[in-house]
C-alpha cells in the first residue's frame, strides 16, 4: 500500500490508492492527514497544503528530512542530566518537535527550578508555549496512470478531422493515394478498346433522322481520309437536344459502340466544385487527355449545368466559377485543330438557356433536335422493348402505339417494364393486351385507389364531369378522339379522359378554340346538370387559361393583338420588365378572358342541345366505372369527324418512299451537273 524512502535528506511516500479498497483508502488518507511526526521519528512538523482527493491513483508526498535532528538529541541529553525525567520522556519526540531550534533554546526549555519528576506533556506544554521555530510543508503530486481512455479526450477529435479531410479529397480528387494534387483532374470516364460500349445505332429505334447525322460524325471518324480528300471538314461538335426521356443520351451511347475510338464521358455538373478554379482546370485536363487519344470523342451529358448564358447583372468584381469554367470551355473547343480528330457531343433538354457563344460555328456546328417519337417510331420503340417480355397474342403493337401519344421512349420502356409487372402480380405466364393497357393508366393517371371512399352524391358530379368531356369532344371536329373514360381515383383525380389527338405539327385557332371547350366540358356540364359548380376542374382551368395566353400572346391568334409574339426565347421569362405596357397587359387579359367566356358558352349550348346523350353516358359510367369508344358509339352513334389513320399511315408511308427514291435520283444527276458546269467553266 505504501513505501518510504529516505534518500537525500528528502522523505518520499507513493500511495497506490487503486490497489486498495476505498475504506483503507480513506483510513490512510486520515492518517497522514493528521501525521504530526511520530512515525518515522526523524519526521519534522508536518502540515498537509493540499486536499485529499478521492480519484488519486498515486500519490507522491515529500518533505525535506531535518538534517540537525541528531544534534538536538545531543543537547537534550546534555541538558537534561539535571532533571529527573519520568518513563514517558522520549528524546526522539522532543527533538523531531524542536525542529529549527538552537542549544540555547532547548536550554531554555530544560531549565526548571523546582526538584519534581519531568514527564512528556510538561515538554510538550512548554513547546507549545513557546512555539514553533520551523513547519515543514508536504508537497502532493498527484499521478494517474495512463490508460487508453485517457488519450481518448485528444485522439477522437484528432481523428474526427482526419477522416472528414479524407473524405472531401476523395471526393474532389475522385479516388486515389494523392487526393489533394488530384483536385483539378478530370473526371470523365474513358471508354476504350479495353471497355468498350456494346450499345449500336440497332438499339436506337426511331429517330431516323438524328441517326442519319450522328452517323455522319461516326463515319469520318472511321474513314476521315474519305472526306479530307474532298476538302470538307467534319464538325467540331454536335448537340442533341430535347424533351427529358427522347433518347439523347442513349444515341451517345450507340455512338460510343459504333465509333470504335476513346470515348469520354461525363456529366456538366463533374466541372462544378467548392473551390475556385477547379472547373477550368478540369477542362483543361479533359481536352489535354482527348487530344493525347486522338481521334475520340467527348461526350458532355446534361451541359446547361455549366453552359447556361452568363448574366448581365452580374456584381462588379464578382468571381463566378460557373462561367470560368464555361470561358474555358469555349476557349478549348475553338481552340482545337481543324482535323484534329477529337468530337465533341453534347446533351441538353434546356437549349433556350444556353450561351449564344457556345452554339455558334465552329464550336457546336449542328444542333440535332431529338423530338419525342410518332406513331411509326413508337411501334419501333415498342418493338425493341418488347423483345425480352414473354406476350400474348393479343398484344398488338399497332393499338399499343396509338394508346402512347405524346410518350417518350423511356416512358414506352417504363409501359413495358409495368406491365409484366401488372401480369406477374396476377401470376400470369404471359403479358397480355390488359397488362399494358393497365399499366398506361398507372404512369398516366397514378396508382388506382380502390378503398377511396366517394359518396353517391360525389360519384355522380364526377360521372358527368367526364360525361361533358366526352360528349363535347366527340361533338367537335377538332378536339382529339375519345379513347376511354373512366371515374376510378387515380392519384390525385377523381376521374379522367382519355384521348388519342392527332399528331400534327402546326395548330389553326379553330383547333385551338375546339380543344379549350373540350376542355371546359366537365365544368359547363356541371353547371348545366345541377346548376352549380365545384372545385373538380382545377386542372382544366390551368391547362385552358395558358392556352389561351398562347394563342394571343405568343401566337398572334388573337385579332386585337394582332401579328405580335410576346414570347420570350432567351427563356428568362423577363425577369425584370415585360416588353409590353400595363395598358397592353389589359388588352391581354380581357381578350383571354373574352377568348374563355366566348368557348364556356358554346360549350354549355352544345351539352344543352344532347342534354339526353349525356344522361345516358353518365349513367352508364355511374353503371360500369370505365367505358371505351365502343360504348360511346353506342349512344352517339359514329363520330362523324373520326380519320382514318390506317389510311393516312399508308399515305405517308408511300409519301416518304417516294421521297427517298427521287433523292437517290436526285444526288448523281446533281454531282454530273456540277462536273460539267466545272468543264464548261474551265474550257
Amino acid at each position: 500500500m505504501q513505501r518510504i524512502s529516505n534518500d537525500n535528506n528528502k522523505l518520499e511516500i507513493v500511495l497506490n490508492t487503486s490497489a486498495d479498497s476505498s475504506n483503507s483508502v480513506r483510513a490512510l488518507k486520515a492518517k497522514f492527514k493528521n501525521w504530526k511526526g511520530a512515525t518515522p521519528p526523524h519526521v519534522p512538523h508536518l502540515k498537509l497544503e493540499n486536499s485529499w482527493s478521492e480519484n488519486l491513483n498515486d500519490i507522491i508526498i515529500q518533505t525535506q528530512l531535518d538534517n540537525r535532528f541528531n544534534e538536538r538529541i545531543v543537547s537534550f541529553q546534555v541538558h537534561l542530566k539535571q532533571l529527573k525525567l519520568d518513563s514517558t520522556v522520549n528524546l526522539d519526540i522532543l527533538a523531531g518537535k524542536t525542529e529549527g531550534y538552537s542549544d540555547a533554546d532547548i536550554a531554555a526549555l530544560c531549565k526548571k527550578t523546582d526538584s519534581s519528576i519531568i514527564s512528556q506533556k510538561y515538554f510538550n506544554e512548554k513547546i507549545t508555549s513557546i512555539g514553533k521555530k520551523k513547519d515543514y510543508t508536504i508537497a502532493i503530486e498527484e499521478i494517474k496512470r495512463t490508460s487508453f481512455s485517457d488519450h481518448l479526450s485528444w485522439i477522437l477529435p484528432l481523428a474526427i478531422m482526419i477522416i472528414i479531410w479524407i473524405f472531401f479529397m476523395r471526393r474532389m480528387g475522385g479516388g486515389g493515394g494523392s487526393q489533394i494534387f488530384n483536385i483539378g483532374k478530370s473526371k470523365a470516364t474513358l471508354f476504350d478498346k479495353d471497355t468498350m460500349v456494346n450499345t449500336t445505332f440497332n438499339d436506337v429505334a426511331g429517330l431516323e433522322e438524328a441517326k442519319v447525322e450522328i452517323k455522319e460524325i461516326v463515319d469520318f471518324l472511321k474513314n476521315p481520309k474519305k472526306y479530307t480528300d474532298l476538302g470538307a471538314k467534319i464538325p467540331k461538335g454536335a448537340l442533341l437536344v430535347g424533351p427529358p426521356g427522347t433518347g439523347k443520351t442513349l444515341i451517345a451511347k450507340a455512338v460510343a459502340g459504333e465509333a470504335k475510338v476513346p470515348f469520354f464521358s461525363l456529366s456538366g455538373s463533374d466541372f462544378v466544385e467548392m473551390f475556385v478554379g477547379v472547373g477550368a482546370s478540369r477542362v483543361r485536363d479533359l481536352f489535354k487527355q482527348a487530344k493525347e487519344k486522338s481521334p475520340c470523342i467527348i461526350f458532355i451529358d446534361e451541359i446547361d449545368a455549366i453552359g447556361r448564358a452568363r448574366g448581365r447583372s452580374a456584381a462588379q468584381g464578382s468571381n463566378d466559377e460557373r462561367e470560368n469554367t464555361l470561358n474555358q470551355l469555349l476557349t478549348e473547343m475553338d481552340g482545337f485543330g481543324t482535323n484534329s480528330g477529337v468530337i465533341i457531343l453534347a446533351a441538353t433538354n434546356r437549349a433556350d438557356i444556353l450561351d449564344r457563344a457556345l452554339l455558334r460555328a465552329g464550336r457546336f456546328d449542328r444542333q440535332i433536335f431529338v423530338d419525342l417519337p410518332d406513331l411509326n417510331e413508337r411501334r419501333a420503340i415498342f418493338q425493341v422493348h418488347l423483345k425480352p417480355l414473354k406476350i400474348d397474342t393479343t398484344v398488338d403493337l399497332d393499338f399499343l402505339a396509338k394508346q402512347t401519344p405524346g410518350f417518350s421512349g423511356a416512358d414506352i420502356a417504363n409501359i413495358c417494364n409495368e406491365a409484366a409487372l401488372i401480369a406477374a402480380r396476377h401470376d400470369k405466364k404471359f403479358v397480355e393486351r390488359q397488362d399494358f393497357l393497365d399499366a398506361v393508366d398507372r404512369i398516366i393517371g397514378g396508382l388506382e385507389k380502390k378503398n377511396k371512399i366517394v359518396s353517391k352524391g360525389e360519384k355522380k358530379v364526377i360521372a358527368f364531369h367526364e360525361a361533358g368531356h366526352a360528349t363535347v369532344s366527340w361533338m367537335l371536329e377538332h378536339a382529339a378522339p375519345l379513347v376511354k373514360v373512366t371515374i376510378v381515383p387515380r392519384g390525385r383525380s377523381l376521374g379522367a379522359a382519355w384521348y388519342l389527338p392527332d399528331e400534327r405539327q402546326i395548330t389553326t385557332t379553330d383547333q385551338f378554340y375546339d380543344e379549350i371547350c373540350a376542355t371546359l366540358g366537365g365544368r359547363a356540364a356541371e353547371e348545366v346538370v345541377f346548376g352549380k359548380i365545384s372545385t373538380g376542374a382545377l386542372s382544366d382551368l390551368e391547362r385552358i387559361t395558358k392556352q389561351a395566353y398562347a394563342m394571343v400572346m405568343y401566337y398572334g391568334l388573337n385579332d386585337k393583338i394582332g401579328n405580335i409574339s410576346y414570347y420570350d426565347t432567351s427563356g428568362q421569362e423577363f425577369m425584370m420588365q415585360k416588353p409590353y405596357s400595363d395598358k397592353t397587359a389589359e388588352i391581354i387579359d380581357e381578350e383571354v378572358k373574352k377568348l374563355i367566356d366566348s368557348a364556356y358558352e358554346k360549350t354549355k349550348q352544345l351539352l344543352r342541345d344532347n342534354r339526353d346523350k349525356l344522361d345516358q353516358l353518365a349513367a352508364k359510367l355511374i353503371e360500369k366505372e370505365v367505358i371505351f369508344k365502343e360504348d360511346l358509339e353506342i349512344i352517339f352513334g359514329k363520330r362523324l369527324f373520326d380519320k382514318d389513320i390506317e389510311k393516312e399511315k399508308e399515305e405517308s408511308d408511300k409519301l416518304a418512299q417516294e421521297k427517298m427514291i427521287a433523292d437517290q435520283k436526285t444526288e448523281p444527276i446533281e454531282s454530273l451537273n456540277n462536273s460539267e458546269e466545272k468543264k464548261v467553266e474551265n474550257n
